[in-house]
């Protein structure tokens, strides 16, 4: 059996001496894993960094089986941000979240657009931060576990959202979520509905972590034994340090 598609590099193990267990994001055949060749070798380790795109070519004597991948590099994402360990920690993040997230071999092409549209914001946007906030509210939502954020789940209002509930994943209003303040995430004001232009200062990103990271574990990753992968964490206390977004 044999197939080609687009990838990302989610990650690569050394395997045996100079081989490599790959794992990559695609658009038709999903999360996808296999062996290269030479793939620990300093050849081709470069290619096989976390981020960075390629074609894949994969072949197996059976479909189930681990297969084989050729590659070539069709845009080398990594290595733009070796110098700048936000961007590179937010890349990072993202490739262990999807790589804990997604079942293998079960096709999310929306999930593969909107990592290509991260990795050009993380290129391009200087509010990368609030971008990679945005995209893991937009993986939720790709896996069915969207949150409702327009309006407030007890009142229906549409104005003063603060909070949001754990359990459901509505916004509620500073009135009505009063009485269980203690109990209900932060909604911070950037992810709001009519959120304005102002960049959210550090403490806005954290509590907006804080908020996708709950719902990633409760829903998507903690109902099959999994837990938010360390690369995640890491980003959150960079985030957390921070007093502003320009020193992450």
């Amino acid at each position: 059996m044999q197939w080609t598609d687009d990838a990302i590099v989610l990650s690569a193990r050394k395997y045996g001496e100079s081989a490599a267990i790959l794992h990559v994001l695609t658009p038709e055949h999903g999360r996808h894993a296999g062996l290269v060749r030479g793939g620990a070798g300093r050849r081709q380790r470069g290619n096989l960094q976390a981020g960075n795109q390629l074609a894949v070519t994969w072949r197996g004597r059976l479909d189930e089986q681990l297969g084989s991948f050729t590659v070539e590099m069709t845009a080398a994402r990594a290595s733009h941000w070796l110098d700048d360990p936000g961007r590179l920690g937010a890349l990072t993040a993202a490739a262990a979240v999807v790589e804990a997230a997604l079942p293998e071999r079960e096709s999310h092409p929306e999930v593969y657009g909107d990592f290509c549209a991260l990795l050009d914001a993380l290129d391009q946007d200087p509010e990368w931060a609030r971008a990679y906030v945005r995209w893991e509210l937009a993986l939720l939502a790709d896996l069915g576990y969207g949150l409702d954020l327009g309006h407030c789940a007890s009142t229906g209002v549409t104005d003063n959202l603060i909070y949001v509930s754990p359990k459901s994943g509505r916004a509620v209003s500073a009135d009505a979520g009063a009485p269980y303040r203690d109990k209900l995430l932060a909604l911070p004001d950037f992810l709001r509905a009519d959120a304005g232009g102002v960049p959210p200062d550090a403490a806005a990103l954290t509590a907006g972590l804080v908020l996708t990271g709950h719902f990633l574990s409760h829903h998507v990753l903690e109902p099959h034994g999994g837990h938010l992968p360390p690369a995640r964490l890491r980003l959150v206390d960079r985030l957390s340090l921070s007093a502003t977004t320009s020193g992450i």
